[in-house]
């Protein structure tokens, strides 16, 4: 039996799929760790906002890093993440740097099957168990609305505008049942074809420092609300 072991090992080595017996960091927890572990605790009347997403999130940290310059925002997107991933690391990223509000940015990514097929049903439970888990730890919750997507150009045809309307709808009501508050980024940005146009965004997915520029101030005012609530 060990010598059929030993030759199983060999056949996979020179195949070169030995990589798939390890463990595999599928939510990406230790792209935050060094960084979370050198971060201090807040300080007193430090108001800590974590904003937890996907490449929408960390993009608008590299295009604007002088939104985030001076204010105790701590950014912890991750490109081409779902929310299931975001669900796993939630506890690493956002509880333990004890922020006073999070802002969920998540969904486009679900519904580009990024991680394998989900129902919008799905996408919300995940977005629902991350808002319950900052709630139980004292944590003001935003959910932002999905921007608005006509296609994804690395997964053409999915057609997605309807069933990120869908999901905003199902966040917007939840948020108005359990008296998180609601960004909606979606309104302020869509166009006619209810996508992402060209001056938000140049892959109509991606928001450039235009797009940004429009959602700032909505996350501001989003933020400043959370606070006062408290």
């Amino acid at each position: 039996m060990k010598k059929i072991k030993v030759l199983m090992i060999g056949m996979l080595t020179a195949l070169g799929l030995t990589n798939g017996l390890k463990a595999q960091d599928w939510p990406n927890l230790a792209q935050f760790q060094k960084a979370n572990a050198a971060l201090e605790a807040p300080k007193e009347g430090e108001d800590r906002v974590v904003f937890m997403g996907n490449s929408i999130t960390i993009g608008w940290l590299n295009a604007r890093p002088e939104f985030f310059e001076g204010k105790p925002w701590v950014n912890r997107g991750i490109s081409g993440q779902t929310t299931p991933q975001m669900l796993v690391r939630f506890r690493q990223d956002v509880i333990a740097l004890q922020p006073k509000v999070v802002v969920i940015l998540a969904g486009t990514n679900d519904i580009a099957g990024n991680t394998g097929p989900s129902t919008l049903e799905m996408i919300a439970d995940n977005i629902k168990g991350m808002a319950e888990l900052a709630h139980a730890n004292g944590i003001k919750v935003i959910l932002s609305s999905t921007l608005p997507a006509y296609d994804y150009p690395w997964k053409p045809g999915l057609e997605p505008a309807l069933k990120i309307i869908a999901l905003n709808k199902m966040m917007k009501d939840y948020c108005n049942e359990k008296g998180h508050i609601y960004l909606d980024y979606f309104s302020a940005m869509v166009d006619d074809r209810n996508g992402l146009p060209k001056k938000y965004a140049s892959d109509e997915v991606h928001p450039t420092k235009e797009g940004y520029a429009v959602m700032e101030p909505l996350v501001e005012a989003a933020i400043a609300q959370a606070l006062s609530e408290m």
